[in-house]
């Protein structure tokens, strides 16, 4: 902090002038400003997605689907069937996987949004593991407030 002291008008005092000294305060800033610049790594805003090739042709049947939807106390269904366990929906994804990706039906996840998220990922891992390739989650509406 520095003092500096003036000249007053008149009187037989001088009166103090107390300021900051802000010089160093900037000068740091702008050390740590750099830092930043320098350490932050360049973020690419990109996600690598396999997408098919686009095709004009519509396909000529509509694509097999099994809902499995999980239910807010972790009971997963495989359309409307209550699954046991998860060794059964691995049996189903397993059954599933080994058929060409052409052939492979579609797998719509509808979790509640009251279950565990442990559960719905099980079900997900289970479906990768087993290279299930037509996945998608249905049913996000109801997470919008």
């Amino acid at each position: 902090m520095g003092m500096n002291v003036g000249s007053s008008s008149g009187s037989g005092e001088p009166e103090v002038m107390m300021d900051v000294n802000t010089t160093p305060l900037i000068d740091v800033m702008l050390v740590l400003l750099v830092m930043l610049i320098i350490t932050i790594p360049i973020q690419l805003h990109t996600v690598n997605l396999d997408m098919p090739p686009p095709s004009t042709t519509p396909p000529q049947q509509d694509p097999v689907v099994h809902t499995v939807m999980i239910d807010f106390d972790g009971t997963v269904y495989w359309d409307e069937a209550a699954l046991p366990n998860i060794d059964a929906v691995n049996a189903k994804m397993q059954e599933i996987g080994t058929m060409p990706i052409s052939d492979q039906p579609e797998i719509h996840i509808k979790p509640n949004k009251l279950v565990d998220y442990g559960v719905v990922a099980a079900v997900m891992a289970s479906a990768q593991r087993n290279s299930v390739k037509k996945m998608g989650m249905v049913g996000n509406e109801q997470y919008v407030k």
